[in-house]
């Protein structure tokens, strides 16, 4: 039979038989408190494994509150690594589009025109956003089908073409390299800004081939709507004059 003293040296949970000599000092304290018995060194539990390699237990096995959630993350890398993705999208989606030429002046792209006015990019889906010269232009369908299919073969499964008509295009919207192409082209480019003087009054359009502005117009509509007829009294050619809109 184990002695009074002998048992007061050993934790009562270990013996399994209660001493009511044992000195106060050494009763157990409440769960959940570190050392189980005052006095005893403290045991750092670890995890059932044989071996001096036994790994601690963790703060979750120990029953000790839950690890920090590793899920979420102030770190933005991701966020920046997926932006990034984007945008190499759009700017292939934009060169894509950007190089579809208008059908009535060859010379021209629609990015030349400013008649796109927008790529954007959803979930992989590529979408042009384009604005005619005119509401009525006959050249919009097949500039629309002529976006799709380059968008397809630049890798854009499924694009979407959308005509936005407000606000409405302008010839400001023409680039300086596309005025260039234009009169290098043999048609007179847009002479000022657009606006109602450009409408109703006349305007004093070169000639694209001799550079005189000795200029006649002939007739308000050319080859198309958008462009007018001059006759140049210099070299006596005629010329088509893109107009101020």
């Amino acid at each position: 039979m184990v002695s009074a003293m002998t048992r007061a040296n050993v934790p009562t949970e270990l013996t399994g038989v209660p001493d009511l000599d044992v000195d106060s000092d050494r009763l157990p304290l409440p769960i959940g408190e570190r050392g189980g018995v005052r006095g005893l060194p403290t045991v750092e539990l670890c995890h059932p494994s044989s071996g001096a390699a036994a790994r601690p237990f963790s703060p979750r096995e120990k029953g000790l509150g839950s690890l920090p959630d590793q899920t979420t993350s102030d770190d933005p890398t991701g966020d920046s690594i997926r932006s990034d993705h984007d945008d190499a999208l759009r700017q292939r989606a934009w060169a894509a589009a950007a190089a579809v030429c208008d059908p009535e002046i060859p010379v021209l792209t629609i990015a030349d025109l400013g008649v796109l006015r927008d790529v954007r990019i959803a979930h992989g889906v590529a979408e042009a956003i384009i604005t005619p010269t005119y509401s009525g232009c006959p050249a919009m369908q097949m500039i629309a089908l002529d976006i799709e299919v380059a968008l397809e073969r630049a890798g854009f499964a499924a694009p979407l073409v959308t005509t936005v008509l407000s606000p409405a295009w302008s010839t400001d919207w023409m680039t300086e390299s596309g005025r260039t192409k234009l009169r290098d082209y043999g048609i007179a480019p847009p002479v000022g800004k657009a606006g109602r003087r450009a409408l109703f009054g006349e305007e004093r359009v070169a000639c694209p081939h001799c550079g005189s502005a000795a200029t006649t117009r002939i007739s308000e509509f050319g080859s198309t709507a958008c462009k007018a007829l001059y006759r140049c009294g210099a070299c006596a050619e005629p010329f088509d004059y893109f107009k101020c809109i």
